[in-house]
């Protein structure tokens, strides 16, 4: 289990995470997701041990990363921008990768290589910006990990290796007991591949969960009136976005469905429709009823 206890790091006196805390359960494939500069980058860096923090700890099964280096051998990292040496091809990484985990095997490389359609020995410099991810994916997965770190996973990625990647992940999830912990700026991917997610804002961990009780942590309504009316009238029920397009209302808000539903039926509508909600819609406005404001055109909103 990865466990991080008010964890805070600066840069130039500056906090991007401020006493953040959070517990990624083994055995999950954890999502984390936040705007740009949020920290997310940051806190893979901390838990892998590439950086330290300045206040706060973080533990890999009990044990201090930053005072037990033989942790970060259960770890594997796949960072934005994977390095490899250079001139080196997918061969010659895996003798570095040997000489770091013990646990490496070179046949679970062929085998993934071969798999996802790469050439070991061709020049990995030579690599577009997908083969060059997938070459870290390979590497960073044939050391048997038990916790895969990846940073905007599946970035430059075409679709059919996607679904190629997923699939091993799942695989050795539910083989192995491996954890992954993932950033995308994709949230479609994430909701498509995450058992659990944690939203970070503002340098703390917003709301954390897994994805199904996220789902339905928010529900979205389609309604019509004879006459307009107003967020007051729904006094009790936490609404986050209530538009107005013609007749038709578009309610979003926080709270028991069966509730909500209820509330907005004893108006006595000329029709309710209750409609899905993606993660993406969700993670807008969670983070707009945080305070983020999003640069974007709105139709007209009912105050």
């Amino acid at each position: 289990m990865i466990q991080a206890d008010k964890v805070t790091k600066k840069y130039n006196k500056s906090a991007v995470l401020n006493a953040l805390s959070l517990e990624i359960p083994d055995g999950s494939i954890f999502g984390l997701v936040g705007v740009n500069g949020v920290g997310k980058s940051t806190l893979m860096r901390l838990i892998c041990g590439v950086l330290r923090a300045d206040s706060g700890i973080i533990t890999i099964d009990g044990e201090d990363i930053s005072k037990n280096p033989a942790s970060k051998g259960k770890l594997a990292f796949v960072p934005d921008e994977p390095y490899f040496i250079k001139n080196a091809d997918l061969s010659r990484m895996a003798r570095l990768y040997k000489a770091v985990y013990p646990t490496f095997s070179k046949a679970r490389l062929f085998e993934l290589a071969l798999a996802l359609n790469i050439d070991c020995s061709k020049k990995i410099d030579s690599f577009s910006k997908g083969l060059k991810r997938q070459a870290a994916i390979i590497l960073a997965m044939s050391a048997y990990p038990k916790y895969l770190i990846m940073d905007e996973t599946f970035d430059g990625l075409d679709p059919a290796v996607r679904t190629a990647v997923r699939r091993i992940l799942f695989e050795d999830a539910a083989l192995r007991g491996m954890s992954v912990i993932m950033t995308s700026h994709s949230l479609h991917e994430l909701e498509d591949t995450c058992d659990r997610l944690a939203l970070l804002h503002d340098g703390k961990i917003a709301f954390d969960g897994d994805i199904q009780s996220i789902r339905t942590s928010l529900i979205k309504i389609q309604t019509a009136f004879d006459g307009d009316f107003s967020r007051e009238v729904f006094d009790g029920i936490e609404i986050l976005s209530l538009k107005k397009y013609g007749r038709v209302y578009e309610l979003i808000a926080r709270g028991d469905k069966e509730r909500i539903t209820e509330a907005v039926r004893i108006k006595n509508p000329l029709f309710l429709e209750l409609m899905p909600l993606s993660l993406e819609e969700i993670f807008i406005h969670e983070t707009a009823a945080l305070g983020y404001s999003f640069d974007e055109v709105r139709t007209d909103e009912t105050k």
